[in-house]
């Protein structure tokens, strides 16, 4: 099995649309009756869920002219998210055919079709002519992706001169060991972090400039305690993403990631750069 098919399957089960709507259903929500904002819990499959996508846009400068790409665009979260709050339009694409086929379906259910597509295809070789977008977004995406140059290479040719990239990822911490399962990968072998230092340098590489990093732990750690507050009293955690997707791996995959950010063994930043004008 190909390394892209050994990381799809780890994401697909099959009847996702059926498992997710059934979902909706027991929280008390029709997907006919949903919009951006209601469907976040479910389709923000990355950590701290909206709230990161939220932050992610607050530092772009994003036009209703604008064609944005969102690589590894998972079931359309952040796109449908970003499209509506700018008026832009998004091009999605993600390894995992499930995931297009169900993102596909949500934006149409939206209303969103005519500036939000999601299509099947790789990083590594993006189904895009050179200089086609004015921005572009990743989320927690490279850690599935072991030639980090490559990824580069590959979003910096579609980008336009001038355009932005902003990422928001887990890296190699200066801890401990990762257990596993993750999100991201059932064994190590299927994970491949970088360092911080290593993301800066492999984007200065392929040619970016302007690069700003940011750690978001104390972000992470807030979030995860006020999630865990909402379950203790009752409720329903605001990030339902992993378990719709990953059923019973979900519980063991959060409390390595969990446990990962407090020993230090991995770290969220979040990564800002641009393509030189020329």
């Amino acid at each position: 099995m190909s390394s892209e098919s050994s990381i799809a399957k780890h994401y697909t089960k099959g009847n996702l649309l059926e498992r997710l709507l059934s979902t909706l259903r027991d929280d008390g929500l029709e997907l006919e009756q949903a919009s951006v904002e209601t469907l976040a819990p479910y389709d923000q499959f990355h950590g701290r869920g909206l709230e990161a996508t939220k932050e992610l846009a607050d530092a772009l400068s994003v036009s209703d002219k604008d064609h944005i790409l969102d690589i590894g665009s998972g079931i359309g979260g952040p796109a449908r998210y970003i499209a509506d709050r700018f008026g832009c339009r998004v091009s999605g694409i993600d390894l995992t055919e499930e995931f297009c086929a169900v993102a596909n379906h949500l934006t149409n259910s939206l209303g969103l079709e005519n500036r939000v597509t999601f299509d099947q295809g790789n990083a590594l070789d993006l189904p895009f002519g050179a200089n086609s977008f004015d921005g572009a977004y990743s989320m927690n995406v490279s850690m599935n992706i072991a030639d980090k140059a490559g990824f580069y290479a590959e979003i910096i040719r579609v980008l336009r001169p001038g355009a932005w990239l902003a990422l928001s990822e887990i890296a190699q911490g200066p801890g401990g060991t990762l257990d596993y399962p993750t999100p991201w990968a059932r064994t190590a072998d299927a994970s491949f972090l970088a360092t911080p230092q290593e993301t800066r340098d492999g984007l200065s590489a392929a040619g970016f400039t302007d690069i700003h990093l940011r750690d978001t732990k104390e972000e992470t750690l807030a979030f995860n305690a006020r999630a865990k507050a909402m379950v203790e009293r009752g409720g329903k955690p605001p990030q339902r993403a992993v378990k719709l997707i990953h059923g019973e791996l979900a519980k063991a995959a959060a409390a390595n990631t969990s446990r990962g950010y407090a020993d230090s063994a991995i770290l969220p930043i979040e990564v800002f750069c641009r393509k030189p004008d020329r």
